[in-house]
């Protein structure tokens, strides 16, 4: 796939999920945050608990579904990020939570979310 259908499907991805998050009542701070430690798709709050949401958008299951590309270890490097957050922001919160959040873009039909909660 050329670099720049990538982007835009990854952007689609994004806007679709972070849609999915105020709907399900979660507050959106932040989209695409980075510092030099690496990058949050999704940050927000559900409650009084930090939400680090990775996205994975895909055009079909051809290579698995949207959430099976997110390793463990992609969990961990998450979990650091979101504490590179906090310091940033000078920010403290009672939980921290890590979830995933798929889409599928087939090429008819509406996109489908996956939305898996607490993954690491």
């Amino acid at each position: 796939m050329p670099h720049a259908v990538a982007q835009a499907v990854g952007a689609y991805g994004e806007r679709v999920a972070a849609r999915h998050l105020a709907d399900q009542g979660l507050q959106v701070l932040e989209r695409n945050w980075r510092c030099d430690q690496g990058e949050i798709d999704l940050v927000a709050l559900d409650g009084e608990c930090l939400v680090v949401c990775e996205v994975k958008t895909r055009r079909s299951v051809a290579y698995g579904t949207p959430v099976e590309a997110v390793t463990p270890r992609k969990a961990a490097r998450l979990r650091r990020l979101a504490a590179c957050w906090l310091q940033a922001h000078d920010r403290t919160v009672e939980d921290v939570r890590i979830d995933v959040v798929g889409v599928l873009r087939p090429r008819h039909g509406p996109a489908q979310v996956e939305h898996l909660v607490a993954v690491g």
